[in-house]
């Protein structure tokens, strides 16, 4: 995983399935840090969610195997 030191994020959590696509680069909370809010970034290599909007974000699995609902894009500047 590459940590980009400058982004921009966009409104949290991200509820509309459109808004996602695999190879994203994005923030996640993972089931485990439910209670605290931590984020994980990763990579979107999967969407799980089927429905259109979920208002607690949309689940994904990240590239390296993890799942969590999307909380933020991150947006690499040029």
């Amino acid at each position: 995983m590459i940590h980009v030191p400058c982004f921009m994020i966009k409104n949290m959590p991200i509820e509309n399935r459109d808004d996602i696509d695999p190879g994203m680069e994005v923030m996640v909370v993972l089931k485990k840090d439910q209670s605290t809010g931590k984020l994980t970034q990763g990579i979107v290599k999967d969407i799980l969610t089927n429905s259109a909007f979920h208002p607690r974000g949309i689940k994904v699995r990240l590239e390296d195997g993890q799942v969590g609902r999307v909380q933020e894009i991150v947006e690499k500047s040029l």
